[in-house]
C-alpha cells in the first residue's frame, strides 16, 4: 500500500445555512482557504464570541453547521489500480469526485474511508463537506463541549490510499503469548489469487520469511515465533512487526510489490476467576478516566508524540490503565500505549437507554449505529497490544437482554478483547450479564458501596464522606458478603441521576448480587479543589477558562481574592489525602480487580470540576509530587493498617502491614522498617522480617505493637514503613494528644473569659470590655453552611441542580478548612494549614458562619465552593475599645470525648487569657 499525503492547503467555505448541497457548492469554487488537518476553532474562521460559560470551557470559535473542503488530485498513473480517500478524524462527511457524489460516512471514533478510483483519469477535483450537527446518537464526549467540543474540521491524517488491483483488508492479528504464535486472519480483494510473503521482525531480531497463497476472500494462518520471543505487558511493552508483501503484475512482465507492516504484542490478557491476568500473571488496574481533554486545540491530537507526553505522565503517577468516558482515541493512543505499557479501554459513545423494537422511545437508527460503531472500533484498533477492554458506553439503562446480546456480537466477531456491558449501567440496580467478562460499577445494591464518596443524591454516602479516617477499611465484605439477606420481591420505581440530569427507572428486586467476573470500581475519587487562576493565562489556544475568570471576578467582587491562592492549595492537598485513603482501600481490599479514578486531571465542564492533582493539561499544581503519589499508587504498595489517625500518648497501637504487589519480580523475605518520628527526631524504630516469597496479590505481612509515649501537650508525629533494600515504602500523619488536659488557670473579675452561646449575652459582655469566648447556638441554613470533614464531590452546581430536581438534600458543597496555622491560639493545638483527620470531630459537629461583606478575616476559614462563594468562617476574634470576643462555630463543651476537641478548646481559652 502506497500514500498519497494531501495535507496542506484545501480551498474552504462555511456554511452555517446549510445549503450548500442544494446550492451545489461541489460544482463551484470555494472561496477562502484553509490549511488541513485543521478545525474551524484551530484555524480560526469564522466570527469569534464573546460568550462566556461558566459550566465548561469556552469555544469562541465555535462552528455548528456545514464546512466544505475542496483540492485536485493527480492520477497520472491510475491504470490497474484502486485508490481510496482516509480522513483519519471527522464528523458526519460527504465526498464528490467532480460532480458525482461518492457517498457518506458518519464514525466519529474511526476513520472515513471511500473509494475514489479515478478509472483513468489523470485529474479529478475531490470536494469534501463535513458536518457537525445530524449526528444518529449525541455522541458522548466526542462531541461534548464538557471536554473536547463540538468541532467541525478534519484531524489527523488525510490520505489517499493506492493499491494494485487486488489488495488486503481486515488484517487481524490473534496474539497467543502462551503459545509464542499469530493468528492472521485477511481479506484478499481483487483478483482471486495471489502470493504473500511475511515476516516478523522486532528488537534486534527477524523470523524466517514464510509464504502463502491467498484467495478471495477470507484468508487465515498462523504464524510463530521462537520460544524466547518476548510478550508484551505493562512491564515489558515489547513490540513486533508483521511484515506483508503482496506482488502482483504491473504490466506484461513486470510486478509491483505492496508492502504492510503492522505492529503487535505477544500478549494474553485474560478474565481469571474474580482477578485480571496478563500472560498468566494476576494484574491490578490502576484506571483513569479519560475524556480526551485537550484545551490548546480543542480536539484529540493524532501523532504520537503528543500521546506518549501524556500517557508518560499518568504512569509517573502509578497509571497502567485508561477508560475512555464515550469515546475512542485516535490510532497514536493505541500506539503510544502499545510503546509504554498502558490498558485501554475504549468506550462507545453512548450515555442513554438501550431498547428492543417496539418499546416506547425505540431509536433504532441511533442503535444500529452504535453497534456498527463498535465495530469499526474493533477493525480499526483490534490489532494494537493496548487495546484489552471495551465498554458498550457509560451508565445506560433499558433491556439487558439487548445489552447481552450485543456483547455477544462483539465477543463472536472478535475475541481478543475483554467486554463489559458498560459503566455503572444500571446504577442502583446493577446486574452482571452472561456475555459480560468484568464489572464495572459502584455498588452492588443501595448500601453494598465500593468506592470511597458519592453525590448526596446517590446517598448513602462513601466511607471516606462519613467515617473517621482510617487505613483498615476495605471493600471485601462488600463484594462478596459472607451472609446475604434475599429480596423479598416485587416491583418500584425510582428517580436517579441519569447524565447530568434525573430519570425514573423501574427497581426490581432480585437476589443479592454476588459477582462471578472481575470487579473493577466506576470514577471513584472525585474529591473538589478550589480553582488555581494561575492557570487562566495557560490557556493560550482554541479553548478559553471564561469559567475560571467568571469565578476569579466574583472572588474579587467579595473582597477573597486575596485567599484564592490559600484556598487553592489547601483545598488540594486535602483532596490528595482523600485520594490516598480511597486509593490504598482499594489496593487493601483482595475481591477487588482494579479501580477507575476520576480523574488524575482536572475536567473541564459539567460544571467545571476541579477533581485533578494536575491540571487540565496534564501537568502538577504542586499539590503532590509523582513520588509521594506513587506511595499509594504503583504495582508494588506497602500498607499500614491503622485503626485511626488520632491517638492519646501512652495508648498502644496494633499496627498490621500489608504488601500490595503485582509485579513479575517477587518480594523474597521483606525486612520491614518502622519508625515513627516528629520532625526528624525518631521516637519508636522497628524491624520485622516476614519470611517467604510474595509475588501477585495482597498480602498481610504481620503486625506490630507500638505503645506511644506519653505527652506534655498534643504532637503531630509521622509513621514511616519501608522495605529494606528497596524503594517500596509508605508515610502516614498522626495526630496524637495527652490523655488528661491541664486546667486553666482560675482567673477572676473582669479578667475572666465569658463562655457563652448566646449572642446576646456575648454582645452584653463584650460591650462592657470583657473577654467572650462564644460558640453561637443559632446557627441554621440563613446564616451558616453545615460542616462535614470531606471535600465536595465533584462539583457544586452540577450536583446541586441534580438534587433539586430529584427532591433529595443539597450537597454541602465546601471543600474543607484553611487554618492560619502560625496563629498564637494554636500554641497548644499544633495543625497544618488544610484539614487533616484531628479536625473530623469538630467539622462534623458544626457550620460555619457566613460573612460576606463583613471585614472580619477568619483564623479557621472553610472553604466555600467557587460558584457559591460565601466567605465562611469557623474561627474569628474581634476587639472594640477594651472588649475581646473570641467566635469559634464549634461548641467545644459538648465534645468532651474528643480529645482533639478539648485540647482545641483548652488552646483557645488560654490564648484568650493571654495578653496577645
Amino acid at each position: 500500500m502506497k500514500k498519497i499525503d494531501l495535507k496542506g492547503v484545501w480551498n474552504f467555505c462555511l456554511d452555517k445555512e446549510k445549503e450548500g448541497i442544494k446550492k451545489q457548492y461541489y460544482n463551484r469554487t470555494l472561496e477562502d482557504i484553509i490549511d488541513l488537518p485543521a478545525t474551524v476553532s484551530t484555524a480560526g474562521k469564522g466570527t469569534p464570541s464573546g460568550e462566556e460559560n461558566t459550566g465548561h470551557l469556552t469555544d469562541p470559535w465555535l462552528f455548528e453547521g456545514y464546512t466544505w473542503y475542496s483540492r485536485e488530485v493527480d492520477f497520472s498513473e491510475a491504470e490497474g489500480k484502486e485508490f481510496f480517500l482516509v480522513l483519519e478524524r471527522t464528523r458526519i462527511s460527504h465526498v464528490w469526485i467532480d460532480e458525482d457524489y461518492v457517498g457518506s460516512a458518519d464514525s466519529l471514533c474511526t476513520s472515513h474511508r471511500y473509494r475514489v478510483t479515478p478509472y483513468g483519469k489523470t485529474c479529478r477535483k475531490i470536494t469534501i463537506m463535513i458536518d457537525n450537527t445530524s449526528y444518529p446518537v449525541t455522541g458522548g464526549h466526542m462531541t461534548s463541549p464538557d471536554t473536547q467540543s463540538n468541532w467541525n474540521g478534519i484531524t489527523g491524517g488525510i490520505y489517499i490510499e493506492e493499491y494494485g488491483h487486488s489488495y488486503l483488508d481486515k488484517v487481524r492479528i490473534y496474539p497467543n503469548g502462551a503459545g509464542r504464535y499469530i493468528d492472521v486472519r485477511l481479506e484478499l480483494e481483487g483478483t482471486k489469487e495471489e502470493d504473500l510473503t511475511i515476516f516478523v521482525s522486532g528488537g534486534d531480531h527477524t523470523y524466517p520469511t514464510v509464504r502463502h497463497t491467498l484467495y478471495r476472500g477470507e484468508n487465515r494462518f498462523r504464524y510463530s515465533l521462537e520460544e524466547t520471543a518476548q510478550l508484551w505487558s505493562e512491564h515489558t511493552p515489547n513490540l513486533y512487526r508483521l511484515h506483508m508483501e503482496l506482488s502482483q503484475a504491473a504490466g506484461a512482465e513486470d510486478r509491483e510489490l505492496y508492502s504492510y507492516v503492522y505492529s503487535f504484542g505477544l500478549r494474553d490478557f485474560e478474565a481469571a476467576g474474580n482477578y485480571f491476568e496478563i500472560n498468566g500473571m494476576r494484574t491490578f488496574l490502576r484506571g483513569k478516566h479519560d475524556g480526551m481533554i485537550f484545551p490548546l486545540t480543542g480536539h484529540a491530537p493524532a501523532d504520537v508524540s503528543s500521546w506518549l507526553k501524556v500517557l508518560e505522565t499518568a504512569k509517573q503517577y502509578g497509571i497502567n490503565h485508561y477508560r475512555f468516558h464515550t469515546c475512542c482515541p485516535p490510532e497514536a493512543a493505541f500506539t503510544a500505549a502499545d510503546m509504554l505499557g498502558i490498558y485501554m479501554e475504549p468506550e462507545l459513545p453512548f450515555w442513554g437507554t438501550v431498547t428492543e423494537p417496539g418499546e416506547e422511545s425505540h431509536d433504532e437508527r441511533g442503535q444500529k449505529y452504535l453497534m456498527e460503531e463498535g465495530f469499526r472500533i474493533l477493525d480499526e484498533f483490534g490489532n494494537h497490544p493496548s487495546f484489552v477492554m471495551m465498554s458498550l458506553g457509560n451508565e445506560l439503562w433499558g433491556s439487558k437482554s439487548r445489552l447481552n446480546r450485543i456483547l455477544g456480537d462483539y465477543k463472536k466477531y472478535d475475541s481478543r478483547h475483554l467486554y463489559t456491558q458498560g459503566s455503572n449501567n444500571f446504577q442502583f440496580m446493577p446486574c452482571i450479564l452472561e456475555n459480560e467478562d468484568f464489572f464495572c460499577g459502584v455498588r452492588f445494591s443501595k448500601t453494598r458501596l465500593f468506592r470511597g464518596s458519592y453525590a448526596m443524591c446517590d446517598a448513602p454516602q462513601g466511607h471516606i464522606q462519613t467515617m473517621p479516617p482510617d487505613t483498615v477499611y476495605d471493600y471485601d465484605s462488600v463484594i462478596r458478603p459472607p451472609e446475604i439477606e434475599q429480596g423479598d420481591g416485587g416491583e418500584n420505581y425510582v428517580t436517579i441521576q441519569f447524565g447530568t440530569g434525573i430519570k425514573t427507572v423501574k427497581m426490581e428486586e432480585e437476589k443479592e448480587l454476588i459477582p462471578r467476573v472481575p470487579v473493577v470500581s466506576h470514577e471513584i475519587g472525585q474529591y473538589a479543589m478550589y480553582p488555581d487562576f494561575s492557570e487562566i493565562d495557560r490557556y493560550t489556544g482554541v479553548l478559553k477558562a471564561r469559567n475560571l475568570e467568571v469565578f476569579k471576578r466574583n472572588m474579587e467582587k467579595k473582597g477573597m481574592l486575596p485567599m484564592a491562592e490559600r484556598f487553592f492549595r489547601a483545598s488540594g492537598r486535602f483532596a490528595a489525602d482523600c485520594y490516598k485513603l480511597e486509593l490504598e482501600t482499594a489496593l487493601r481490599s483482595k475481591e477487588l480487580a482494579g479501580f477507575q479514578i476520576l480523574d488524575l486531571q482536572d475536567f473541564t465542564g459539567q460544571g467545571t470540576a476541579c477533581i485533578g492533582i494536575l491540571n487540565a493539561f496534564m501537568e502538577s499544581k504542586g499539590i503532590i509530587t509523582p513520588k509521594e503519589w506513587r506511595q499509594f499508587c504503583s504495582e508494588r504498595v506497602i500498607l499500614a493498617m491503622l485503626p485511626g489517625l488520632v491517638y492519646e500518648g501512652g495508648e498502644q497501637i496494633d499496627l498490621g502491614i500489608t504488601l500490595a504487589i503485582f509485579h513479575p519480580q517477587p518480594v523474597v523475605d521483606p525486612q520491614v522498617e518502622l519508625c515513627i518520628y516528629k520532625e526528624e527526631k525518631s521516637l519508636v524504630s522497628r524491624k520485622e522480617v516476614s519470611w517467604g516469597e510474595f509475588l501477585n496479590g495482597v498480602y498481610e505481612l504481620g503486625r506490630m505493637t507500638v505503645t506511644l509515649p506519653e505527652l506534655a501537650q498534643p504532637e503531630k508525629w509521622s509513621i514511616h514503613i519501608r522495605l529494606a533494600g528497596t524503594e517500596i515504602e509508605n508515610r502516614y500523619d498522626i495526630w496524637v494528644y495527652p490523655k488528661e488536659v491541664p486546667a486553666l488557670s482560675d482567673k477572676k473579675g473582669d479578667s475572666a473569659v465569658i463562655v457563652t452561646g448566646s449572642t446576646e449575652e456575648a454582645k452584653q459582655y463584650f460591650e462592657q470590655g470583657r473577654k467572650v469566648l462564644l460558640y453561637p447556638e443559632h446557627l441554621d441554613d440563613t446564616n451558616s453552611v453545615s460542616g462535614t470533614y470531606c471535600t465536595d464531590f465533584w462539583c457544586y452546581p452540577m450536583f446541586r441542580s441534580i438534587s433539586e430536581s430529584m427532591g433529595k438534600p443539597l450537597p454541602v458543597g465546601t471543600h474543607g478548612l484553611y487554618i492560619e496555622k502560625d496563629h498564637k491560639v494554636f500554641q497548644y493545638f499544633p495543625t497544618e494549614f488544610y484539614t487533616t483527620p484531628q479536625w473530623y470531630d469538630m467539622v462534623s459537629h458544626s457550620r460555619a458562619l457566613i460573612l460576606d461583606a463583613s471585614p472580619v478575616e477568619p483564623i479557621v476559614w472553610t472553604i466555600d465552593n467557587s460558584t457559591r462563594n460565601h466567605k465562611l468562617g469557623n474561627m474569628f476574634e474581634r476587639k472594640a475599645g477594651e472588649g475581646r470576643l473570641f467566635v469559634c462555630t464549634w461548641d467545644l463543651r459538648r465534645q468532651r470525648d474528643s480529645a482533639p476537641a478539648r485540647w482545641l478548646e483548652y488552646s483557645i481559652m488560654n490564648y484568650m487569657a493571654g495578653t496577645d
